[in-house]
């Protein structure tokens, strides 16, 4: 919680220019509502891009794609076409005009008992991460620094976060013209 000072303090603020929509997404986020409420996981009906999209039209943030992974899995590549998926959303968000901060894999290693969403202490490892527990690469982790190697020189490499507030054109709420650099 917070005091009623500082909870005045962000509702007479305008802290929107210091501020980045982080947008979570697993195959498991979408879900089919039934008439009697109950619901099942669907799988990808909208996508990342859609959602994202609806996020940015609503709040006008700059965005990134804060959290995402997928098992290893049976055949060992599921992780890997997942974050090429991933990715192919985040270029595609980008490419639509929405300001994208960045990209990142959840988690660097693997997970202890996120099966159970850590209701259990039963010790089982979930291949999630980029890294095992021994610190060795997962197939996922060396397509993702491919990637890095790959975009690296395409994509702009200055950090936005150093460069707060960000205040996107048409965004400014302020009644002074100001030039933006």
């Amino acid at each position: 919680g917070m005091t009623r000072e500082e909870y005045h303090f962000f509702m007479t603020n305008n802290l929107k220019h210091y501020c980045i929509m982080g947008n979570d997404y697993y195959i498991t986020n979408e879900h089919r509502v039934s008439p009697d409420g109950s619901t099942t996981a669907s799988g990808e009906i909208f996508g990342y891009h859609v959602i994202t999209k609806q996020y940015y039209d609503r709040y006008g943030l700059p965005v990134m794609h804060t959290e995402t992974n997928l098992n290893q899995g049976p055949n060992g590549d599921e992780a890997v076409n997942w974050l090429h998926k991933e990715w192919a959303n985040v270029l595609r968000v980008r490419n639509d005009g929405m300001p994208v901060i960045g990209f990142t894999w959840y988690s660097l290693t693997d997970q202890v008992d996120w099966d159970s969403a850590l209701r259990s202490d039963a010790g089982n490892i979930n291949p999630l991460g980029l890294y095992d527990l021994d610190r060795n690469i997962r197939p996922v982790g060396e397509a993702y620094k491919k990637i890095i190697q790959e975009w690296g020189a395409v994509l702009p490499t200055n950090s936005i976060c150093l460069r707060l507030p960000i205040v996107m054109p048409g965004h400014v709420e302020s009644p002074k013209k100001e030039k933006l650099n």
